[in-house]
């Protein structure tokens, strides 16, 4: 759906969800053009950001909150820094500047700051209002829509957090102008995951529409992320708290996330391990018989157009991923549940699959 606000183009997709409903607001400028101030709902404002993004954009976001307090907290960039270290830094700054229960909290950033920062209003006097402003690709398609929020622990990713959903989702398609191709190709992945698990119509669009999204093109762009933020609103609206069919958006994370703790959250981008991630996936998808030759070599290629790994790093062999992966918030009662593909745009949840055709898989991956 799309529509025309303060005469700037935007689209807006609706993530259903009762009295909890939120529009998410996709378009150039919306930084300018949206007025970000009627979602918050008292008098004081605290925005999370970092130091990357702080120079570019907190000067923008802050003159469109006249006439509140806007305090803000200026992390470290990285992975490395979502833990419970970084949340009671910004629950120090809440108490310190006086903010109360009607303190709205804003995430301006990446991933990271968007998972801490909704991580720490779910928990500030047992929850406040926060407005998410995703400025990388991968935040605006994936981790800002939906209400997850968490933080790492060294044995594992995302293990502590919660489900808790924005009031609005912001998001300006200028920003990614500024993102460096690594981290614009490690939002990507997330893109064409929505393509293989729900929409093979998008997968196809997205191989056909590679170059443009290369240059960045905005009408290339905005299509890409609308279309994505549809596709996870309707599995969102449908299964909140991941009791179903929201797993499905997890296709090759729970390989990915198993890089990401090997590395200790250090090494690779989110995007890049969950990129080798879906290509395992797929890889067993195609050994139990739902993918084709064929298809696998589609999505393979379409992975590996963006630059982004299609094997798992050189020092991870097949038992350093069983090890991590049973690890897994996935893993119910001992039984490993992965996402994997019944076709190309149709993925299931299931246990149903061979252990030693898994390691199978794992030792061929790891060895090529």
């Amino acid at each position: 759906m799309s529509n025309s606000q303060d005469t700037l183009s935007v689209a807006t997709v609706e993530v259903e969800l009762g009295d909890r409903s939120y529009p998410i607001y996709i378009g150039s400028k919306q930084l300018e053009g949206t007025d970000i101030a009627r979602f918050v709902e008292g008098k004081k404002v605290l925005i999370v950001t970092n130091k990357t993004v702080a120079p570019l954009y907190l000067e923008a976001l802050q003159s469109r909150l006249t006439g509140k307090q806007v305090d803000s907290v200026i992390l470290e960039d990285g992975e490395q820094t979502k833990n419970l270290e970084t949340l009671n830094i910004i629950c120090t700054q809440l108490l310190q500047k006086g903010h109360d229960r009607k303190t709205t909290l804003i995430a301006l950033g990446g991933g990271v700051v968007g998972d801490i920062t909704g991580f720490a209003a779910a928990c500030y006097q047992r929850g406040v209002p926060f407005i998410q402003v995703p400025t990388t690709l991968l935040s605006q398609v994936d981790s800002s829509v939906g209400g997850k929020t968490a933080v790492n622990h060294s044995l594992g990713k995302n293990m502590i957090g919660a489900f808790y959903q924005p009031r609005a989702v912001i998001i300006d398609t200028q920003t990614l102008a500024t993102l460096p191709d690594r981290e614009f190709s490690a939002g990507m992945a997330e893109v064409i995951k929505y393509g293989l698990i729900a929409d093979a119509e998008f997968f196809a669009w997205l191989e056909e529409n590679t170059a443009n999204l290369e240059r960045r093109e905005d009408a290339a762009l905005s299509h890409a992320i609308e279309q994505s933020c549809i596709n996870k609103a309707k599995v969102v609206s449908a299964d909140e708290t991941e009791q179903g069919v929201r797993a499905i958006l997890n296709l090759g994370h729970t390989f990915g996330h198993a890089i990401e703790t090997f590395q200790q959250y250090t090494g690779w981008l989110h995007g890049e391990a969950v990129a080798a991630g879906m290509v395992m996936a797929a890889r067993l998808s195609l050994a139990r018989g739902g993918l084709s030759q064929q298809q696998f070599e589609r999505i393979e290629q379409l992975i590996a157009s963006w630059s982004l790994p299609v094997l798992p790093p050189s020092e991870m062999c097949a038992d350093d991923f069983m090890s991590l992966m049973y690890r897994d918030k996935k893993v119910q009662d001992g039984q490993l549940h992965l996402v994997l593909l019944s076709a190309l745009g149709t993925a299931e949840v299931t246990s149903d699959f061979n252990t030693e055709q898994l390691h199978q898989v794992l030792i061929q991956s790891c060895s090529q």
